[in-house]
């Protein structure tokens, strides 16, 4: 049985490798000891990045090159934004901190004490922040001054990512047990119908009617309207770690780990591949794009952060 597993992974290496890659246009070889997350400014003219050892690093676009530096966090770095017109980096740590800095480095706010945060996302526009915890509670924040809202205990497990619709107000958290939640401000919460294993990454498309998330090699797409589940196959051979809309809607950037490193474009509605990127040398852990779209840049345990120019 270990023979035929081994032989399927390797079909399957040999055949995505026959098809051509988009190389990066800058690579970051030792970003952090392990990347975890990052995220654009509103702008796009700056890239945050962090990592294993709460290291937090930001760079400067279109060249990529190092702008800032700092340790905000004891343990890994698991959630990462922009906030106060690009004048702002919050972060959330798995150490039970959350931290707001300018964009100098310097410490502006922290809070501490929190139950280790596995997702965090945040909304300038909103003015919201949105924590998933390992105890499976989620807690929404006011992203200016971390004022908490809300807490609530929707997962009997650890949260395993949170999503933001800024259009609707709408939030969405899975978990470890295998549920997902979707809830609007001062709302009911909804659970959507539960997947085989667990949804690792969501996002909301942004005409509002799917949630879609990853899984071993597959997507999830929720429709919105009745919680009902379509499952999509894909050319990743691992867990799709992570994964964000482009502009409209029209592909889902993706990220995959564990037997897998690849960065896609996908077709969000049949999971079919619209763009093949440069993988990375360890398991993938983010991918994101810029608000403009002129940019795709990700991270891995291969401590490295790579980031493409898409267009002008």
């Amino acid at each position: 049985m270990r023979h035929l597993i081994l032989y399927i992974v390797l079909l399957l290496l040999a055949s995505c490798a026959s098809y051509p890659h988009e190389p990066a246009g800058v690579i970051h070889e030792d970003a952090h000891r392990g990347g975890t997350v990052v995220a654009f400014s509103q702008s796009g003219d700056l890239l945050a990045s962090g990592g294993w050892s709460g290291n937090v690093q930001l760079w400067q676009l279109p060249d990529g090159s190092s702008f800032r530096y700092w340790r905000g966090h004891s343990d890994s770095v698991n959630g990462i934004a922009f906030l106060a017109a690009d004048r702002q980096v919050v972060t959330a740590g798995y150490d039970g901190v959350l931290q707001r800095r300018g964009i100098d480095g310097e410490l502006q706010q922290e809070l501490t004490g929190l139950v280790p945060i596995m997702h965090m996302e945040a909304d300038d526009a909103m003015d919201r922040l949105l924590t998933g915890h390992r105890d499976g509670s989620v807690r929404l924040w006011k992203a200016s001054d971390f004022t908490l809202l809300s807490e609530q205990q929707l997962h009997s497990d650890a949260v395993k990512a949170v999503a933001i619709d800024s259009r609707r107000a709408r939030y969405a958290s899975s978990s470890e047990d295998s549920s997902v939640a979707v809830w609007v401000d001062g709302g009911e919460v909804r659970y959507l119908e539960e997947p085989g294993t667990d949804a690792w990454t969501l996002a909301f498309s942004p005409d509002g009617n799917w949630l879609s998330g990853g899984t071993w090699f597959r997507l999830y797409r929720w429709n919105l309207d009745d919680g009902s589940l379509a499952v999509l196959p894909t050319e990743h051979y691992g867990l799709i770690r992570a994964v964000q809309y482009t502009g409209e809607g029209a592909a889902l950037a993706s990220i995959s780990r564990q037997t897998d490193s690849s960065v896609y474009f996908l077709d969000p509605i049949s999971g079919d591949v619209l763009r093949r990127f440069q993988r990375h040398d360890l398991c993938g852990a983010d991918v994101s794009v810029s608000p403009d779209g002129r940019y795709l840049a990700t991270t891995s345990d291969d401590a490295s952060v790579r980031i493409w120019v898409l267009g002008e």
